[in-house]
């Protein structure tokens, strides 16, 4: 598979979209001009075309395996996560103080996203470590990050997240492992813990895990949960790996997709662990490290996204099929259709997540409630729209390629395999649904409907050289605004649920136009404005009928009994 870092669409995002310059006027972020950003994502460009992406096949035709309680990693993963490690990718936004280049989560989060469509599989392992590294430094000991944080940074090191168990999915609360206080400061941690992403490995030092578990005082639900770090090796005096720690990886789970990645069946045994955080406060410290990760896992999507649309477009180029203009069956009209449409949510998916960035990087400098409430509205919409937009064009891709896309030879169909489950971890699509139109929408709806002003206000100044894409975005945002109204009026949370999901993805169309718009104001008479015609035109139309669903409240949802469900 060949792959190209889509450096050019982040940078041009970054510059006129986001408002990225406002992130490098601040003093925290003032070395992060426009020349470093252009050099960081060139730089990581290159490690992906030439690194990583050479990896991606081999991942999937030769994953993981557990031998004798070890786990291998694929053929070349060791080469792939030293490149990452050496040219500091791990710890872009780090600290400082422990050896991080302490750089905005927007360069971040378009490097990941690169490196996700390059080798997803590879790419996830400093994906969860990074989480670590920032759950760590909002909430561990000073000792715990001394002697941690140096280590991940530096790619030495590698970081996960415990939360799942067999009877505990989604509802956190329910987990039964145990944490047992040891009387020198340590605890016991005993329980299992299933889908641990990058579990372990064989290629870096230790595997630090984030557990998730009870102390003997703890309440039942979430209230009750604290966190621990539980590394794979303890620690000696020097902070350098000591003894086996009680803990073993029981199992590799049989996947879908994303073979590469060693997805692990964790058992602890008494194992030694440190309280990472408050006691009881275990689910706070750890959506710190879920958070990042929605992040990341929107990113996932569309890195997976653009790697699905270049795969079926070098096909379209190349495959010879029936009469057309071009002589390959790019000349056809709906092979163009699929491949515009890939386009264009691959566009709209990666400004939504770069913005995103962009609102948690200014949140960070400033301490502004502004930028926080708005980093918090767009994050489950990023998680969502990308990860949706990865499945959608990879699926796309597909077809594409006819019949030799169910043909595995081909490579298509990996990238509908691999992207199917970001739509589930981290929170699945539905909860992030459910997420925006009831705690997001804590406020009254001021936060959407802010977003919806900024949307309009350039419609307006939109008018004067694109005035019907100007009117379309800025009558679907009136739209938009009339739906939002109406799900802040429903106090039965049940009406606002049935549609969450048709109202995120309309709420995702309507910002899609907006930056589609304001790419063509940008660069007018261009591939860009191109593209934002066929966009609006012809996918921001969809609106419509997600806010008629979003709004037609929950009776019908629950019209049918269970007995009927079945019949």
């Amino acid at each position: 598979m060949t792959f190209r870092a889509p450096v050019s669409d982040h940078e041009f995002i970054l510059k006129q979209l986001t408002g990225f310059d406002q992130v490098s006027a601040t003093d925290r972020f003032a070395e992060a001009d426009a020349d470093v950003a252009t050099a960081i994502l060139t730089e990581a460009g290159k490690m992906c075309d030439e690194v990583i992406a050479p990896l991606n096949r081999n991942g999937d035709l030769q994953g993981a395996v557990l031998e004798n309680g070890v786990v291998r990693t694929s053929p070349g993963f060791d080469a792939g996560l030293k490149a990452i490690a050496e040219g500091g990718w791990v710890g872009m936004s780090a600290p400082q103080e422990y050896g991080g280049m302490g750089l905005p989560m927007a360069l971040t989060t378009a490097v990941n996203e690169m490196m996700a469509g390059a080798c997803l599989s590879l790419q996830l392992s400093p994906l969860m470590t990074q989480g670590q590294i920032e759950a760590l430094e909002a909430h561990a000991s000073d000792q715990l990050k001394e002697v941690f944080l140096p280590k991940m940074i530096a790619g030495d090191w590698a970081g996960t997240m415990n939360l799942t168990e067999p009877q505990a999915g989604s509802d956190v609360g329910a987990l039964t492992t145990k944490a047992e206080p040891n009387g020198d400061g340590t605890y016991a941690i005993s329980g299992q813990k299933i889908y641990i992403t990058w579990g372990d490995n064989d290629i870096t030092e230790n595997v630090c895990h984030l557990v998730l578990a009870r102390l003997p005082d703890g309440v039942p639900g979430t209230k009750g949960i604290s966190l621990f770090m539980v590394p794979k090796l303890i620690p000696d005096e020097n902070g350098e790996p000591g003894p086996r720690n009680t803990l073993n990886v029981v199992s590799l789970e049989e996947k879908l997709g994303l073979h590469g990645s060693p997805t692990c069946v964790m058992q602890y045994d008494g194992a030694t662990g440190w309280l990472v955080g408050k006691e009881h406060g275990g689910m706070a410290a750890m959506f710190t490290m879920m958070n990042n990760a929605r992040l990341g896992v929107g990113g996932q999507g569309v890195g997976i996204a653009e790697g699905a649309y270049q795969h079926a477009l070098a096909y379209a180029l190349d495959r010879k099929q029936g009469k057309s203009p071009t002589g390959t069956i790019a000349g056809h009209a709906d092979v163009r259709r699929m491949l515009m449409e890939m386009k264009a949510d691959v566009f709209a998916s990666r400004a939504i997540l770069l913005s995103n960035a962009v609102a948690i990087d200014m949140a960070q400098a400033t301490r502004e409630a502004e930028w926080q409430a708005r980093a918090a509205f767009l994050t489950p919409i990023a998680k969502a729209f990308g990860s949706e937009t990865g499945m959608r064009v990879a699926e796309t891709g597909v077809q594409v390629h006819g019949g030799m896309g169910f043909i595995e030879e081909t490579g298509a169909a990996q990238y509908y395999r691999d992207v199917r489950v970001t739509a589930i971890y981290e929170g699945t699509n539905g909860i992030q649904a459910m997420d925006l139109v009831a705690r997001k929408m804590m406020d009254g709806g001021e936060m959407a409907n802010r977003l919806m002003d900024e949307i309009e206000e350039q419609a307006e100044r939109a008018r004067a050289t694109h005035p019907n894409m100007a009117e379309a975005v800025w009558q679907a945002c009136e739209s938009l605004r009339e739906a939002t109204d109406w799900v802040v009026e429903q106090t039965d949370l049940n009406d606002r649920f049935a549609g969450a999901v048709p109202y995120l993805a309309a709420f995702a169309r309507v910002l899609g136009g907006h930056f589609h718009l304001g790419a063509a104001m940008a660069e007018p008479g261009g591939a860009r404005e191109k593209l934002a015609r066929f966009y609006i035109t012809r996918m921001l139309p969809e609106h419509a009928g997600l806010l008629a669903h979003a709004t037609a409240g929950a009776e019908g949802t629950f019209a049918l009994t269970l007995d009927e469900l079945a019949g």
